[in-house]
């Protein structure tokens, strides 16, 4: 790795109660330079004597072969490096010899660290991860899995037990990324070398679900809207899912999270909470117009606004924990669901009516009634045009037979 350099230094700048100073690898790279101890410490007239390399003193000599296989060892951690990075040296050189446990340890640091940072929802799928790669691990009678055992053999495998364990593709696929994930950050790290990487169109890829219609048409949503509710908990359900698909598709977690100060009198604006970390250099805000469907929603649901940071609606509460906003959101999501749930069959609706169905259902009405996708894409608040169209369900067949018929409008 050209412009990383090392040598062993005798750091003079801390002097220990005993006279000595510590001994360390100094690493340096495009002029920056980080120490690293080593243990060991030796006076300056010791330290003088090693570097003449004349003494017969039997701690020095194995002291200096020590420090010689120490810098050998850099050297070939750096040389084998494809990008050099502090971090990525420092993992590897701290690292035990033949770690055979390396991806359950970057699983469960992965997971550590999304918790630590509040992101709980994504924090279970790696709990989840970890148990599934435990039980497979207990099935095939193995105890520990190292980065280089994951092989494209391997993920097939993993793949294979998971579909017969009645586990569905879409949960399949959740848990591969993560462990792709993980082998990504090896990479980077210089824990793995890139030709040992599994996932490619030539070795293996991770299994998607097929895209099932989740919208409802046009005539669906005047059906829904039109639906006389029961009781008040339906009713809340039946206009939550409306507030969804009326505000660009936003989700339940995002509307539990609305503030006063989101609102104007015109305008709701907001960054989804699903992308404020990953996106911090690009953050889209995402706004609707308040039309009067909204503005009665909110009348009916909401909160007095006394301050900017109180909550819209009353599901979340000022000083909620992050597992309880996540507990909060999911009994929220699975309330929702019951009720709407319960309105699409009395409608006789094919697809079961969710909080998700109405993400999907203002994307595709949006696209039937002609609207650019690159519009949708920008309310939905998605970096790419190919994230959009798989929230697009194809054309309803009425639509599809007025262009058929078309090709024989002579």
């Amino acid at each position: 790795m050209l412009g990383a350099t090392t040598a062993i230094v005798h750091d003079t700048r801390i002097k220990k109660t005993d006279g000595t100073y510590a001994i360390k690898l100094r690493v340096t790279y495009n002029r920056e330079q980080k120490y690293f101890p080593l243990g060991k410490f030796l006076t300056k007239d010791d330290w003088q004597t090693l570097k003449s390399g004349k003494h017969r003193n039997k701690k020095l000599k194995e002291l200096e072969i020590y420090l010689s296989t120490i810098e050998s060892k850099a050297v070939k951690i750096i040389d084998n490096m494809e990008k050099f990075s502090f971090a990525g040296f420092l993992n590897q050189f701290n690292a035990k010899p033949h770690n055979k446990s390396a991806v359950l340890d970057a699983l469960r640091e992965r997971h550590k660290a999304l918790t630590k940072s509040n992101r709980i929802s994504t924090a279970l799928t790696y709990q989840y991860t970890i148990k599934s790669i435990e039980d497979y691990l207990k099935a095939i009678k193995r105890k520990n899995l190292s980065f280089t055992d994951i092989t494209p053999d391997w993920l097939q495998a993993f793949e294979n037990w998971m579909t017969e364990n009645d586990k569905s593709i879409t949960t399949t696929g959740m848990f591969l990324r993560n462990l792709r994930t993980m082998l990504n950050q090896a990479i980077e790290n210089g824990l793995l070398p890139r030709e040992n990487y599994p996932f490619s169109k030539n070795k293996y890829q991770i299994p998607s679900a097929r895209n099932t219609k989740k919208a409802l048409t046009i005539g669906n949503i005047k059906q829904f809207i039109e639906h006389p509710t029961q009781t008040v908990a339906e009713a809340r359900a039946k206009d939550f899912w409306l507030f969804s698909y009326l505000c660009n598709g936003v989700n339940i977690k995002d509307i539990a999270k609305l503030k006063c100060k989101n609102l104007d009198s015109k305008h709701i604006s907001f960054v989804r909470s699903k992308t404020e970390r990953s996106t911090k250099s690009n953050q889209k805000n995402i706004t609707a117009i308040r039309i009067p469907e909204i503005n009665a929603i909110i009348e009916k649901w909401g909160n007095e606004c006394t301050d900017q940071d109180d909550y819209v609606f009353p599901i979340l509460s000022k000083g909620d924990t992050p597992e309880q906003e996540y507990d909060k959101i999911k009994q929220a999501v699975k309330t929702i669901n019951k009720y709407t749930k319960r309105i699409g069959k009395e409608l006789g609706f094919e697809l079961s009516l969710t909080t998700y169905t109405a993400r999907h259902s203002f994307a595709t009405v949006l696209k039937r009634s002609g609207a650019p996708i690159e519009f949708i894409s920008e309310s939905l608040g998605h970096n790419n045009l190919k994230t959009t169209e798989s929230y697009l369900d194809s054309f309803e067949d009425d639509t599809k037979e007025s262009f058929q018929r078309k090709l024989l409008d002579f």
